[in-house]
């Protein structure tokens, strides 16, 4: 029964991973469906060295401006964040000349829309009709973000102000009541003509938060307008001087020759695995399938994630480790099964061994990863991303996916050492245990109090 149980277990693992491989690199329109499905590969996100992207050069007013140094990197992180948020994660700010603002953005689908994000920041003006009074402007503004709210029926741009502003605009709007105020953009010093919002002060508005409620439009009006806003506040103003696409010409040559290069070696590992470990060796195979199958399905899925060539090495990397957290694992239990014991207890004390090795040498990488990541920026933070994702996979299909197949092979067969790639040594003594049962038995009798050990053999 155990026998048919592990070649029923089998089958089905064969099958989900075909179908697995399947939905990473084929694309197909479903049958009796409108709906076009794109594989994993084809809906990751690559970078500017792959894929090609936009490039911008603005100038910044120095003139008469205090501490200009400090506000010039100030802008810089903010127009960093700003790009970020709007899920650019690969979108590179650097300061040039000590005057001017380089920005990168890699994979767009309308290059002008960044640029006029970035290129025609707007402010705001909250007015009081009657004595055309400014309340606050877009330097109170703290932070803006435009969504859709239920509860109106109508997107919003919810704003948060600075403790300055916060307070002088609970104190206007609290001698205000019932008076009406609204809301204008101001493009290079120019006030528009018609109001994105007008609205009665029923009561003091306080806590810092004010909200535009953007009725009869688009949800998407509303995020472009809170970004807008967002690049209002920066601190030195901004005007292009030059701009420009970046072919990916180049990038698309890199990434074919990396994809080669990376499936010679990969059939070179396997071809080496499956030499010297036999039957193992197809275990790793196919635990490197799954890993190949996670890896393109999280890279899809996580919407930090932009690919480039720094990043293809993160995944080669870790693709490695996960190669040599296997051969760690079948080495010991080599060493175990020339020690005397058989097959089954050779692997569950193989990997018990094994384990501890391997989250010793792939924590140190995890935290390495994470300091790339925290501290880099651009490329060094994708690829810090990748490498963090592939450590974690290899890890997972080192110690849980191998485990698990070794497990039901030799349900199947557990006496032929050749069918594994295992040999005893010259000066093999036979060992009295012959299997994992009395191994685990023998490890319980050991470790466990004498009461429990001789309540146990009663």
């Amino acid at each position: 029964m155990k026998k048919k149980s592990s070649i029923i277990k089998l089958a089905l693992i064969g099958v989900v991973l075909v179908i697995g491989i399947v939905l990473s690199v084929c694309s197909f329109k479903l049958p009796f469906s409108y709906y076009n499905y794109n594989s994993f590969a084809s809906s990751i996100k690559l970078g500017l060295d792959l894929k090609g992207g936009i490039y911008a050069v603005y100038d910044t007013e120095s003139a008469g401006v205090d501490n200009f140094d400090a506000k010039l990197a100030g802008t810089q992180k903010r127009l960093q964040d700003l790009l970020v948020s709007k899920g650019y994660t690969e979108a590179l700010v650097t300061i040039e000349d000590k005057t001017r603002l380089r920005v990168e953005v890699p994979d767009v689908d309308n290059p002008s829309a960044v640029f006029e994000l970035i290129g025609q920041p707007a402010e705001l003006e909250f007015v009081l009709d009657d004595t055309d009074e400014i309340v606050i402007t877009g330097d109170h503004v703290k932070s803006a973000e435009g969504y859709y709210d239920s509860t109106q029926g109508a997107p919003v741009v919810s704003l948060e102000l600075t403790d300055e502003g916060a307070e002088r605009f609970g104190e206007i709007t609290a001698a205000n009541v019932d008076k009406t105020m609204s809301i204008y953009i101001v493009t290079d010093g120019v006030r528009d003509e018609t109001p994105i919002s007008t609205a009665t002060i029923q009561e003091a508005i306080t806590g810092g938060r004010a909200q535009i409620t953007m009725s009869g439009q688009e949800t998407q009006d509303a995020v472009d307008l809170a970004a807008q806003i967002m690049s209002g506040t920066f601190d030195v103003k901004l005007s292009l001087k030059e701009s420009s696409t970046i072919s990916p010409t180049l990038g698309e040559q890199a990434l074919f020759l990396g994809i080669i290069a990376g499936a010679v070696g990969l059939l070179l590992v396997v071809a080496f695995l499956i030499w010297r470990y036999r039957l193992f060796g197809v275990v790793a195979t196919i635990a490197l399938a799954v890993y190949t199958v996670l890896m393109l399905f999280f890279l899809a899925v996580l919407p930090w994630v932009q690919l480039t060539l720094p990043g293809i090495a993160g995944i080669l990397l870790s693709l490695g480790m996960a190669v040599d957290g296997n051969i760690v694992i079948y080495e010991r239990i080599k060493d175990e099964y020339r020690d005397g014991k058989s097959i089954l207890a050779s692997l569950h004390a193989g990997f018990k061994k094994a384990t501890v090795a391997i989250f010793d040498s792939n924590i140190t990488t995890i935290i390495a990863a994470i300091i790339l990541i925290i501290f880099g920026t651009g490329s060094i933070s994708g690829f810090g991303i990748t490498l963090l994702i592939g450590i974690i996979l290899s890890m997972f299909t080192s110690l849980v996916v191998t485990r698990g197949l070794c497990k039901y092979f030799t349900a199947i067969n557990n006496t032929n050492e050749k069918l594994y790639g295992l040999k005893r040594g010259k000066d093999f003594v036979p060992d009295e245990l012959e299997n994992v049962e009395e191994v685990e038995a023998e490890e319980k009798e050991i470790t466990a109090p004498a009461g429990e050990t001789e309540g146990a053999q009663a």
